[in-house]
């Protein structure tokens, strides 16, 4: 259990260096930023890797709302799941500190901004209401759920699991970036909402709440229709 909990946290601060740490440190930058595709595309690529690189430790789940669908799916104990979350939190918090200290090494640094924070209203690029927001978020993260199970069940070819997973969670980006900052991850939204200089905290109970009702949904949803093919 302890390795499995340290392939947690070590999954979850890539995620979030690697994924926020491109909004925050690339995204913008002059001239050769890579913009909304070149971010998707990085926080695809974060749970890519670590899925193959840690995947076979833990299970690769790196996020809370996972760990909760593969639960009410079956696929994962119940027992573990307050544990998983606790390295995931843990491990995203500290992938946001290190993104901290090296932005705020800058020469002209002024601030950190939004640092890639999740929100609604005014904390959302496109300025998408609460409802907005809470829809978007819950059925994007059932949708991941839906592909999570699918990608690894016995159905399908064994080892390219990780990278339908990783490139679901890079579509998920393009599409619902303009609307939340795109979460589908409680740990990913916490860890940053600490560093934000926005009203971040103050919101981050929808980006914990919403993945967690979408995971269960698409866990549902998955047990319902497809998993009896199995």
């Amino acid at each position: 259990m302890g390795n499995k909990l340290a392939a947690e946290a070590f999954g979850t601060f890539w995620l979030v260096l690697g994924g926020c740490g491109s909004a925050v440190l690339a995204a913008g930058f002059p001239e050769v930023g890579i913009g909304l595709m070149g971010v998707s595309l990085a926080f695809g690529l974060t749970v890519l890797t670590m899925a193959y690189a840690v995947g076979g430790i833990s299970g690769g789940h790196f996020n809370p709302a996972v760990s909760l669908g593969l639960a009410v799916a079956g696929k994962f104990e119940w027992k573990d799941f307050f544990p998983y979350v606790i390295a995931q939190v843990v491990g995203g918090a500290l992938g946001a500190l290190v993104l901290y200290l090296i932005v705020s090494g800058k020469g002209d640094f002024s601030g950190t901004g939004g640092f890639a924070s999740n929100g609604f209203g005014e904390l959302s690029p496109g300025k998408f209401g609460m409802m907005a927001v809470l829809i978007t978020e819950v059925v994007m993260t059932a949708f991941f759920l839906i592909i999570i199970l699918g990608s690894t069940s016995k159905l399908v070819p064994a080892g390219f699991a990780p990278i339908s997973i990783g490139l679901g969670l890079t579509l998920i980006h393009l599409i619902s970036i303009p609307v939340s900052t795109t979460s589908v991850n409680p740990a990913r939204s916490l860890a940053v909402a600490f560093f934000a200089e926005t009203p971040a905290l103050s919101q981050v109970w929808l980006f914990w709440a919403a993945p967690l009702v979408g995971a269960a949904i698409g866990a549902l949803l998955w047990k319902a229709l497809l998993a009896p093919a199995e």
